[in-house]
């Protein structure tokens, strides 16, 4: 079982944009000598708590910073791009670092009216996926319907796409023949469905000769329940946060937020988050991560954790990688 880490550079309260990422870059060194299999950076604009909005850009700043972890994005929101410029990105970095480059791919758009207008694209770009990704994947083929174009230097790269879904999103992958990142976000039934919709669908194709499945899930391991719990809370609360008030803020200890006057929509929705994420001992994470896999056929995890307490979060990832039987850490 490959284990990998996303990392969205978040921002905590006593912090700032630029330690951020520096963190960022930094934990992708530590989790390599762990032995994790891929580090993937997010794309978030205009967003206060999370510092990665380039991840193209971070991306080339921990592969510099590695040597033998995989890096990629999860993933790059290609509504709000061009894929050609899509495409000349990816292949600079995989001309720079060949063969540890992965190419994620998500359909979002910018998180306000905002956002997307500065972006200069709507809400409806994201109904243009599908036909985005074959036109970003055909710059790397030739096979993308621009005579006399050609995407230096990704033509003729082999990149791996991923292309991140929820529900329907699923049924894109397959018919692409790409391997797909899912997240349990409408509960682990809801992802076993669609899970399966994948595989029966799945087109073999040049990028994926058979169904491959990341699942991704927040993964908090600690001595006791509790304290792998108090793990997620910060940035479980700054999801929720944001769903009332349009923000996402800057993670804040995880005292302070259970101390806070919720209001009961809010702290019902804060329990919903947490319940559709693992935490726990170690025994008790090795038994959800195990029904996890048994019920997806997962082929690989992709584990986040945005802690407030960074210490903590190594310390997390280190369980993780001992409960999973990573490769031996790298002195």
């Amino acid at each position: 079982m490959r284990i990998s880490v996303l990392d969205r550079s978040p921002v905590r309260r006593d912090g700032g944009t630029a330690r951020a990422l520096r963190d960022t870059v930094a934990f992708a060194a530590d989790v390599e000598r762990l032995g994790y299999h891929r580090f993937w950076v997010s794309e978030h604009h205009g967003v206060p708590g999370v510092a990665g909005s380039a991840p193209t850009v971070l991306a080339a700043a921990v592969a510099a910073a590695t040597s033998r972890i995989r890096v990629g994005t999860g993933g790059v929101m290609l509504p709000n791009h061009r894929p050609l410029v899509v495409a000349e990105q990816f292949g600079v970095l995989e001309a720079l670092y060949p063969g540890r480059i992965d190419m994620g791919l998500g359909r979002s758009v910018g998180f306000t009216a905002g956002v997307r207008e500065a972006l200069g694209h709507g809400k409806e770009a994201a109904d243009d996926f599908g036909a985005q990704v074959r036109e970003l994947l055909g710059f790397f083929t030739g096979a993308h319907g621009h005579p006399g174009v050609h995407a230096y230097p990704a033509e003729g790269l082999r990149v791996p796409p991923f292309l991140l879904a929820t529900g329907s999103g699923a049924d894109l992958a397959a018919e692409l023949g790409l391997p797909l990142v899912i997240a349990p976000v409408r509960g682990e039934r809801a992802l076993a469905e669609a899970v399966t919709r994948y595989r029966d669908g799945f087109r073999p194709s040049g990028w994926a000769p058979e169904p491959y499945v990341v699942v991704s899930s927040a993964i908090a391991v600690a001595d006791s329940a509790a304290d792998a719990r108090r793990l997620l809370v910060s940035e479980a609360w700054a999801t929720v946060y944001s769903r009332s008030h349009g923000v996402f803020p800057p993670l804040s200890p995880p005292a302070e937020v259970l101390a806070l006057p919720m209001a009961d929509r809010e702290r019902r929705r804060l329990e919903e988050t947490l319940a559709v994420q693992i935490s726990g001992t170690p025994a008790e994470v090795a038994d959800r991560l195990g029904a996890l896999v048994a019920a997806t056929g997962a082929d690989e995890v992709l584990a986040t954790t945005a802690a407030y307490d960074q210490s903590a979060r190594l310390d997390s990832f280190t369980a993780l990688a001992e409960l999973t039987e990573l490769h031996t850490p790298i002195s």
